[in-house]
C-alpha cells in the first residue's frame, strides 16, 4: 500500500471488490492504518478506502484504527488529508471522534503548519453543535493562540465567521491585553481585525485601553503596535477619537521622523481637519432662499490699500490641525487648519484648536507585564 506501483494496484482492487471482500481487506489493513496514512502513496490508499467503504463494519474498522492517532495525522504532511477526507465522507456522528480529540489537543494542533489547516477545514465541515464546541476551544485557548505563528490564524478564521456569536467570546478574552498584544508580531494583526469586527460595546473598551496605556508612545513608535492604534482612530465613534487625538498629540515630535509616525500624523490631520469643517458647518447660519445673504463674520478689518495685499499669512512651527497666522497689522490668530487658505476670512473670528495634553493612565503596573499564559 506504501509502495508507488503497488497503491495504484490497491486502489484498482478496491474499486472491483464487493463488501465482504473489502471487509477482509479493512480487517487486515486496520492495525497499520495510521502507519500507511502517513506515507504518501499510503495516504491516497486509505482515502480511497474512505471514500469506497460503506458498511457499518468497514467505517467502524477506519474510525477505531484511526482514533488514537488523529493529533499525529493532523500534523503529519500526508495524514491530514485523510482526516480531511474522514469530515467530508463520513456522517457527522461518524467523525465526532476527530472534534473529540481537537477538545483536548486544541493548541498542540492550531500551532502546527498543517494542524492549523486542518483545523479551518473542521470548522468548515462541523455541524452547528460541533462548531460551537470547537470554537468554545479555540476562544478557551485564544490568548495561548494569538502569539503563535500558525496559532493566530485559527483565531483570526473564527473571527471571520458570519455574526458575532462566534467571534465575542474570542475578542473578550483579549480585554485588559490589548495593549501588550497590540505590540507583537502575530497577535497585532488580530488586535486589528477585532477593533474593525467587534460590537460597538467591545470595541470602546478596546479602544480605551489605547487610549488609557500606559506607555503610549512606545506603542506609536512600535512597528506593530502603530497600527493598532491607526485602526483604532479609522474605527472609534467620534467622542473616543478625539480622547485618542488628545492621547497621541503630546508624542508626535518622537514619531515625526518615523515612517508609521507620518502616517499616523496624517490620520490625525484628516481627522483634525474634519471636526473643523463640521464646527464650521455647525456654526453657519442659515440664509433662507430669498433676501440678501447674512453676515457670518464681522469684518472690523480697515480696508485694502491698493498695491498692498489686506494680510500677509505666515505660518509657525507644524502642528496638527492648527497653525500661527501673522496678519499685516502683527496679531496672530490660530488657525484650524494647516493647509494654506487664500480666503480673505482666514484668521478673523477664528475658533482656537483646543489645548492637547497627555495626563493618561494606565491599568497596567508595567507595560511588559506577562497575563497568565
Amino acid at each position: 500500500m506504501v509502495d508507488p506501483i503497488g497503491s495504484s494496484i490497491y486502489r484498482k482492487i478496491l474499486e472491483h471488490t464487493t463488501d465482504d471482500q473489502r471487509n477482509l481487506i479493512c480487517e487486515s489493513a486496520a492495525q497499520d492504518l495510521a502507519t500507511i496514512s502517513l506515507d504518501m502513496h499510503g495516504s491516497r490508499t486509505v482515502q480511497t478506502m474512505i471514500d469506497l467503504f460503506s458498511t457499518r463494519k468497514q467505517i467502524n474498522s477506519i474510525v477505531i484504527a484511526l482514533s488514537p492517532h488523529v493529533v499525529a495525522l493532523m500534523k503529519d504532511l500526508h495524514g491530514n488529508h485523510v482526516i480531511q477526507k474522514c469530515m467530508k465522507k463520513l456522517a457527522p456522528e461518524d467523525h465526532q471522534f476527530i472534534y473529540n480529540v481537537l477538545g483536548s489537543n486544541c493548541v498542540e494542533v492550531a500551532t502546527d503548519r498543517y494542524g492549523c489547516c486542518v483545523l479551518q477545514r473542521c470548522i468548515d465541515n462541523a455541524t452547528e453543535s460541533q462548531r460551537v464546541q470547537l470554537v468554545d476551544t479555540i476562544a478557551f485557548n485564544a490568548l495561548t493562540l494569538v502569539q503563535d505563528a500558525y496559532g493566530n490564524y485559527a483565531v483570526q478564521y473564527v473571527l471571520d465567521l458570519d455574526g458575532n456569536r462566534f467571534s465575542r467570546g474570542v475578542i473578550r478574552r483579549f480585554l485588559g491585553h490589548v495593549c501588550a498584544l497590540a505590540v507583537q508580531k502575530y497577535s497585532s494583526n488580530v488586535m486589528e481585525k477585532c477593533i474593525r469586527v467587534a460590537e460597538h460595546d467591545t470595541r470602546r473598551i478596546m479602544i480605551d485601553e489605547l487610549v488609557n496605556c500606559s506607555d503610549l508612545g512606545r506603542l506609536l513608535r512600535d512597528p506593530y503596535g502603530n497600527y493598532c492604534v491607526q485602526t483604532a482612530l479609522d474605527y472609534a465613534d467620534p467622542v473616543q477619537r478625539a480622547l485618542l487625538v488628545e492621547a497621541i498629540q503630546p508624542f508626535l515630535t518622537l514619531i515625526r521622523n518615523t515612517p508609521y509616525g507620518k502616517r499616523i500624523q496624517n490620520k490625525l490631520r484628516i481627522v483634525v481637519d474634519a471636526q473643523a469643517e463640521r464646527r464650521h458647518v455647525a456654526h453657519t447660519p442659515d440664509n433662507g432662499m430669498y433676501g440678501p445673504p447674512a453676515v457670518l463674520y464681522s469684518m472690523s478689518a480697515a480696508p485694502p490699500v491698493y498695491g498692498q495685499s489686506t494680510m500677509t499669512t505666515q505660518l509657525h512651527g507644524q502642528y496638527i490641525g492648527g497653525g500661527t497666522l501673522q496678519t499685516s497689522a502683527g496679531d496672530s490668530v490660530l488657525l484650524n487648519s494647516t493647509h494654506p487658505i487664500d480666503s480673505p476670512l482666514l484668521g478673523i473670528n477664528a475658533v482656537p484648536v483646543a489645548a492637547f495634553n497627555g495626563a493618561v493612565n494606565h491599568p497596567y503596573q508595567s507595560f511588559n507585564t506577562p497575563y497568565g499564559m
